[in-house]
Parts: structure tokens; sequence; C-alpha cells
């Protein structure tokens, strides 16, 4: 069979990445004698590492990460409360099979969205299908969405994937939609996927952050289930170095 011939089965069967190497592959065979089958294996397991990398690069795209991180970047000696190896469990596999989730609370610059980032992004690598998203910036999308088609749009594929990261949960604009939207979505995920939640405001200020007891508690139940929650405290990683007097800067 012809070169050509070759070319267009490959082009044919979407293999790009053994179609702009195959000749190369065929010149090396003959200088080296390699026999058909160690050829046509080393085209497929190249066709293989492209395609999976193009996938993870796919993946890491539609999870839209703020930033990078690892676990391994995250100082635990400034939370001893936080224990790294519960933390490496929220990397495995098993977390989203059980449908888990993770409440991180704490003020600004504690690392609550470090740990959300270094959980998702593992998970990214391993093939799950991860999103993060600003909490207000969802409920903005879908408040502002032209009918109940383009709401749909935005809402199932959050509703679906491996793992949710909802970041910023207490940075919210009194809406009383906002509840009911959060509801939906985190009820629909309810022992289907895990989810990760960042907030500066406690479980039990949730019901003001939504502006429903009822629905916060209704919220809760779902994540609780299975899920934990951790409180960071100390100062923040942004402000530890500046030295700043606030009580001088206000007067």
């Amino acid at each position: 069979m012809d070169q050509a011939r070759i070319e267009e089965l490959l082009r044919r069967l979407r293999m790009p990445r053994m179609r702009d190497i195959f000749k190369e592959k065929i010149e090396q065979a003959a200088r080296e004698d390699v026999d058909f089958g160690a050829l046509l294996g080393s085209l497929l397991e190249d066709e293989v590492t492209s395609r999976d990398e193009s996938q993870l690069r796919l993946k890491m795209r539609r999870a839209d990460f703020p930033f990078a991180k690892t676990l391994e970047q995250f100082d635990f000696r400034r939370h001893p409360k936080l224990r790294r190896p519960v933390f490496q469990t929220y990397l495995d596999p098993s977390f989203i099979k059980s449908g888990g989730a993770v409440v991180l609370i704490g003020a600004p610059g504690l690392g609550k969205t470090h740990l959300a980032v270094a959980i998702g992004t593992q998970q990214a690598l391993m093939g799950a299908d991860v999103r993060f998203v600003k909490v207000q910036a969802l409920v903005n999308r879908v408040l502002e969405a032209d009918g109940p088609r383009e709401r749909e749009s935005i809402l199932k594929p959050l509703r679906k994937c491996g793992l949710l990261i909802l970041d910023e949960f207490g940075y919210l604009l009194p809406n009383v939609e906002t509840g009911p939207i959060l509801y939906d979505l985190i009820s629909a995920r309810y022992e289907r996927g895990a989810t990760v939640i960042t907030s500066n405001k406690s479980v039990g200020e949730w019901g003001t952050v939504l502006q429903d007891s009822a629905l916060a508690s209704a919220v809760l139940d779902r994540i609780l289930h299975h899920g934990d929650v951790y409180h960071l405290k100390g100062e923040s990683y942004r402000l530890k170095d500046k030295n700043l007097d606030l009580e001088d800067e206000a007067a």
C-alpha cells in the first residue's frame, strides 16, 4: 500500500498524530530493520499518547482553574489542624465515586481556593470532568440567561460533572433567586458527583447568605451527608509580609 493511501486512511480514522509521523516511522523501521508489529505498535502508542494529552488539555480548559496549584505547594505547617494525609484522600477517584464533599471555611488569603484547585487539578489529571466556578459569577450568568433553554445549558454541565468547585460561596449579593438556583444544582449532584465549596461564612451563616434558612438547611443536609467541613484560621498569605496596621491606616 502506498503512503498516500495510508495517509488517507489515517485521515478518515481521525488519527492526526499517526498521520504526521508515519512516514518518519516507516523510514526509521527500514533503517533499523524493525518488524511490522513493532512499527505498528509504536505508531499506535504515539497516537494514544497524543489523544490522551489532547483530552487532558481539554479537561483543564473546561475546568477553568484561576491558577495552577498542587497539594504539595500548600503549607500545612501554617494550619496544624489540617492533615495532609486526609486531604490526600480527596485526590483519589473514590472521592468522586462516593459523591463526597469538602467545605473550606475561612477569611480571605488562607488558602481555601488553593486547596480546592489542588484537589480539582489532580482529579482532572486522572481523567475526571472538573468545573471551577465563582458562585456569584455563576448566579449572574443564570439570572441573565435568555430563557429556560439557555439557563439549562449553563447548569447542565455543572450538574453532571464529576467534581464541581464552588468558590467564594459567602460573597453573594442579596437576591431571592440565588438560593433556589444553588439548591437545584447541589441537590441534582447529591450522591452523583463530588463537590468542593469555599466560603468566608460559616455554615451557620448560610441561611443569611441565601436569604432562606430552610433552603440553606436543605443545601447543607445534602453537602454534609457525605462531606467534611474544615475551618482555616490565621494570617492571610497575601498580607503576611506587608506589616500593615489597619487602625493607623484608618486614622
